[in-house]
This record gives structure tokens, C-alpha cells and sequence, in this order.
């Protein structure tokens, strides 16, 4: 199956999205001309957060695509039914679903308490789970179905678990929404792939909890994520299933070889992100420091 590599009039669902990696996903499909539902539960301005989902749909706009902003909490099942919903009446259907909204806390097990363990339980490995269901008949009537969740690989190593056991179960439930659902629907031709950084990505997580100015200074922008996202999904979803991706690693097998524009500030080696396999780094000439 021959692409042309764009997503012009393809329609991206986005939990998430108001900020951050998910609305840079959101941009770069709008260049091409793509239609983006930005379906998060932010529509008034945070007093720390920047973006809204009214802000997001003007800046899609802005770049050159179709915006539906969509008031929606993921953990309500009625709520990502609706925003779906609205979404195939105003683009007449569902092209590519991207999992990006998630809840991050890197406490160890006494300090987690469980509303919060339920949190980001509940958005990451569940609503994953419940927004990638609800995409799926959809997505069955695709041409090129993409279903991308912002998950990193299923490295099951104690050292992943140690220091924050409820997150890290949390985001490799995500990861396993990959695995399952891509050998459960490749028989419908829906490809199922995970996309994780290998370097820190300057976003309000790392700012505001991750390090601030110190380790955003030594991360990436989220175009990164945004321009690797960008190749997996004008792949032929029949050839790309089941893929736990890095960034950069996919960009240099596009043929990416300078990779400085990503980090424009950066005065020495980039913060490497956590989950990352040591494999990942050996296939790379990136100088990095320890995992964020």
C-alpha cells in the first residue's frame, strides 16, 4: 500500500492535548491539513498550565487544520463516548486515535497514596484502554487506522519499579493496551503502536516536576515526538503493528541525521528519560546523562 506521507483530511482523536507533546502531535498534523479533536478536561486556564482546549483548537486552526475542542474527562466512559461521537458527526469518522493524556507521580509505595495511585490508574492504563475501545469501530472503517499511545516500552526491569511502582504499572498498562490490542485487530488492519522519548521533553511535567529550568534546559522539544509520531502514522498500518518506538530511533531510520535542532538550548549532554531499554541508547551517538 503506496502513502503519500501526509494526513491531509485524515482525523486524529487526541485524549489530552491542550499542551505539551499531544498538541505538538496536534500541529503537525494540522500542517498537512488534518482534522484534530483535542478531547481534555481543560477549559479554563490553569493558574501553572498553560494551553486549553479552546486555545489548542485556535492554534490547530492556525496551522492550517480543522479543530473540534472537546470538554472530556477520560476515565468517564460517557463522556469519551460523546466526544467520539461528536467527532464522527462533524468529520464523518475516526482515522487515527492518539492516547496521550496521562497523570505522573514518582512517589515510592508509602508515599503514593491510593487516590492518587487510583488517578493515574485510572487515566493511564484505563482510559487508554476505554478511549482506544471506543475508537475501534471507527477506526474499523479507516482506511490507514492508527491507534499511537505516548507509552514506553515493556522493559521489565526491577530498576523501572523501584522508585515509583504505582506510576511505572500505571504507564506500562498503557504499554500493554500496544500488545493486546495489536495482535487483537490486525486481522482489521488497525495498527497499534506505542511512541516514548529517549531523552527528557521539555514539557509542564518536566518544569513543574521533573527537575524545572535545570533539566528542561537539557531536554528536547516535544516537535521531536511530534515529527516521530508524524512518520509512524503515515506508515501502511498493515506493516507497522505492535512497535514500542523511540523517538529519535524512528526519525533516524526516516533518515534524520541532525538532531540539534530539537534541542537549540542545549550546552551539553541531554537528560536521557526513564524506561528507556540500554539498547535503545547503543543505537544512537546522542550524549546523554542519567535517566530523569
Amino acid at each position: 500500500m503506496a502513502l503519500d506521507g501526509s494526513l491531509k483530511g485524515k482525523t486524529l482523536f487526541i485524549s489530552g492535548g491542550s499542551r505539551g507533546i499531544g498538541l505538538a502531535i496536534a500541529l503537525r498534523a494540522a500542517r498537512d491539513g488534518a482534522n484534530v479533536t483535542i478531547a481534555a478536561k481543560t477549559a479554563e486556564p490553569h493558574p501553572k498550565l498553560p494551553g486549553t482546549i479552546f486555545t489548542a483548537a485556535a492554534e490547530i486552526e492556525a496551522a492550517g487544520g480543522q479543530a473540534l475542542p472537546v470538554l472530556c474527562d477520560i476515565r468517564e466512559e460517557e463522556q469519551v463516548a460523546d466526544a467520539v461521537r461528536k467527532t464522527v458527526e462533524r468529520f464523518g469518522g475516526v482515522d487515527i486515535c492518539v492516547n496521550n493524556a496521562s497523570a505522573i507521580q514518582l512517589t515510592g509505595t508509602l508515599a503514593t497514596d491510593m487516590k492518587r495511585y487510583d488517578l493515574m490508574n485510572d487515566i493511564n492504563a484505563r482510559g487508554t484502554f476505554l478511549v482506544s475501545k471506543t475508537c475501534i469501530p471507527f477506526l474499523r472503517k479507516a482506511a490507514n487506522p492508527h491507534v499511537l499511545t505516548l507509552s514506553p516500552p515493556l522493559d521489565m526491569s526491577a530498576k523501572w519499579f523501584k522508585n515509583h511502582v504505582a506510576y511505572t504499572m500505571a504507564k506500562f498498562g498503557m504499554s500493554m493496551c500496544t500488545l493486546g490490542m495489536a495482535e487483537e485487530f490486525r486481522k482489521d488492519g488497525i495498527a497499534f503502536n506505542s511512541l516514548w522519548p529517549l531523552t527528557a521533553i521539555d514539557t509542564a511535567a518536566v518544569r513543574n516536576l521533573l527537575g524545572g529550568d535545570t533539566v528542561a534546559a537539557m531536554s528536547r522539544l516535544p516537535d521531536i515526538m511530534a515529527d516521530a509520531a508524524h512518520e509512524i502514522l503515515t506508515r501502511p498500518s498493515r506493516e507497522t503493528s505492535g512497535n514500542f518506538f523511540i523517538d529519535e530511533l524512528v526519525l533516524r531510520d526516516a533518515g534524520v541525521t541532525d538532531f540539534s535542532r530539537y534541542a537549540p538550548g542545549a550546552k551539553g549532554p541531554l537528560a536521557a528519560d526513564f524506561f528507556v531499554p540500554d539498547e535503545a541508547f547503543k543505537k544512537t551517538d546522542t550524549k546523554v546523562i542519567g535517566a530523569i
